[in-house]
């Protein structure tokens, strides 16, 4: 079967909305490369929107995973309940920040997660009122749609969303808004919009993903720590693509020297498998009722064995020092690029969640185009890239952390030719 060919029942099969990157399709893949039906070869830097911190069919997750497939693989957790659901949430239970009681909740997806973050908040806190951000990505659901901060294309024609969800101006000093502005925008939302005793939670990502790879700043995170102490509300912070070791720390709230109150997690959990977690303060997650949480396949007997050895690779293999390392191996190679490329405007990220900014050159205008023709052109060489940003000119960097140095090189080598293409 050819990959023209599967494009075309491709086309006639599934619906437009589901956009696809890639014109070739995956035939078997393993760590960070990638081979399509005819053959070819490419090196993934995307890791399926990075799910794949620990590869692509890491030996120690597929033996878990063969192992618990040779004994169930459903039971549904709410009606035949099985330990590792239990031993995994005490794994993230020590592992997340906070020096406090915590308990956890799995689910299959990301926005899943995130729902019932916001689900446990206001319950907790008997208030509707939720806070995101400008640029934010928290899901393709309703309500995630409605807590995300980028209209184009998760929103268009979806509406109407989910009431008292209001958005505040994430801090991004290249685009102009300090943590002053930022700040303020909170202020008006409590002049204008919803009175602050009657907000559940702000919800945010210490990096944002889809927004662009950009890091909050520390004074920042305390301030909003600060304002929900202030006022009862609940702080979320979404961890679903910057944890698991990406940023250089397990998670991307450790760089901080405050921590959420709740903490929703899935992608590279589980290597591949879908799991998702919302961990937090045990009085916050006791909230609900019982029956109130869950899902029929929430908290999967084969995610779960993936998370556990997920869990266990990244200490064994020391992928917190390799994130680091990687991470700073690939800003050198993009700064050292900067007098040939005059577009590159900004190079930043924790660890090796990395991301390259391109602007017009001698000019603040985003050149989405380029940015394209980057992506496009790596492609063509066999390098998988993703970008992100509300102006589509970020290209953002999502190996395995596992990835073979020589391949990796090979990566770069590639990455220096699209750039200059």
């Amino acid at each position: 079967m050819s990959n023209k060919d599967l494009m075309q029942r491709k086309a006639e099969a599934t619906p437009r909305g589901v956009g696809v990157m890639c014109t070739f399709f995956a035939d078997k893949a393993k760590n960070a490369e990638v081979w399509d039906v005819e053959g070819n070869r490419y090196i993934d830097f995307a890791g399926g929107i990075g799910v794949l911190n620990t590869g692509h069919l890491h030996p120690k997750v597929q033996a878990a995973v063969a192992e618990q497939l040779n004994k169930f693989s459903h039971t549904c957790y709410q009606v035949v309940p099985y330990e590792s659901y239990v031993d995994v949430a005490e794994k993230l239970n020590k592992l997340t920040p906070g020096n406090f009681a915590k308990k956890t909740a799995f689910f299959s997806t990301g926005a899943e997660a995130v729902e019932n973050a916001i689900k446990v908040a206001r319950a907790a806190t008997g208030r509707p009122g939720v806070i995101a951000f400008g640029g934010a990505f928290h899901g393709r659901t309703m309500l995630g749609m409605a807590l995300t901060g980028k209209v184009a294309p998760y929103k268009i024609g979806f509406g109407p969303f989910v009431g008292e969800i209001y958005h505040a101006a994430y801090p991004n000093a290249l685009h102009g808004v300090s943590v002053e502005d930022s700040l303020a925008s909170i202020e008006k939302l409590f002049k204008f919009d919803i009175e602050a005793k009657r907000v559940a939670a702000i919800i945010f990502e210490p990096v944002q993903g889809e927004g662009g790879f950009y890091s909050a700043p520390a004074e920042w995170v305390r301030a909003i720590r600060k304002l929900c102490d202030d006022n009862g509300i609940v702080m979320i912070a979404d961890e679903v693509q910057a944890g698991f070791a990406r940023t250089g720390k397990l998670f991307a709230m450790e760089h901080y020297d405050v921590t959420p109150d709740l903490t929703t997690m899935a992608k590279s959990l589980a290597g591949g498998f879908p799991l998702a977690a919302l961990v937090g303060k045990a009085e916050l997650m006791d909230a609900p009722a019982p029956g109130g949480l869950g899902g029929t396949y929430a908290g999967s007997p084969l995610g779960l064995a993936a998370a556990s050895a997920v869990i266990d690779v990244i200490q064994e293999e020391k992928l917190l020092e390799r994130s680091n390392k990687l991470g700073d191996l690939l800003k050198e190679k993009l700064h050292s690029l900067k007098k040939d490329i005059p577009q590159i405007t900004d190079v930043r990220g924790l660890g090796a969640m990395v991301a390259v900014e391109f602007n017009k050159p001698g000019t603040h205008e985003p050149d989405a185009e380029f940015t394209k023709k980057v992506q496009t052109k790596a492609l063509e060489s066999g390098l998988i890239l993703l970008t992100c940003g509300v102006y589509y000119n970020v290209v953002r960097f999502l190996f395995p952390l596992t990835i073979e140095d020589e391949i990796f090189a090979e990566a770069l080598t590639k990455l220096e030719a699209a750039l200059k293409a």
